[in-house]
């Protein structure tokens, strides 16, 4: 079967049945170019089959995928002013602090999810483990208003040994005197 009949069937297959199956079959297998057969499959576990199991790349997609998540959250607004310092300042305290919490962690089960608070909330995106939908780690970013100096975004995360009550700063970024624009604007 040619590849875009293959590529078709399985997108009709799993809308028709809202996407709880997904023929994996019918998928070709990338390094060999070959179609699998449904035995092979059978003992495959479809959580890990597109995951890696090298940590390195799954702390690296991990902070990616923050990352999109972090400007998704600021909107186009508040990225064109903030995106350089918070790639500079702020990301590489994400990954420092994602490669921390996720030491006892099986990174293959780790997600980050899809999406910010709009408006006022803090939340940026949340840590889960995939297997038993526990939240690990909720990274935020919060506006401070201080008087005289003007607002300024603190960017911290909790953690679920301490109930989500400690703060832990990541970094501040300074926006000016100005009331910020709402998250996602």
């Amino acid at each position: 079967m040619n590849l875009w009949m293959r590529k078709i069937a399985v997108a009709l297959i799993a809308i028709l049945t809202f996407g709880l199956y997904t023929p994996t079959y019918l998928i070709a297998d990338e390094e060999n170019n070959e179609v699998v057969s449904p035995k092979e499959n059978d003992t495959r576990d479809l959580a890990v089959e597109f995951r890696s199991d090298d940590e390195t790349v799954g702390i690296s997609s991990l902070t990616e995928k923050a990352r999109e998540q972090s400007l998704a959250k600021f909107g186009p607004r508040i990225s064109e002013k903030v995106e350089d310092e918070f790639n500079q300042v702020i990301l590489p305290n994400i990954e420092q602090a994602l490669e921390s919490i996720l030491v006892n962690e099986e990174v293959t089960y780790i997600s980050i999810t899809e999406q910010p608070s709009k408006g006022f909330g803090e939340r940026i995106f949340n840590v889960y483990n995939e297997l038993t939908n526990e939240d690990i780690a909720k990274f935020h970013v919060r506006r401070d208003n201080r008087p005289l100096e003007g607002y300024w975004f603190n960017f911290h995360y909790h953690l679920k040994e301490d109930n989500f009550e400690a703060h832990h700063t990541l970094g501040e970024i300074y926006w000016d005197k100005n009331t910020p624009p709402k998250w996602m604007s």
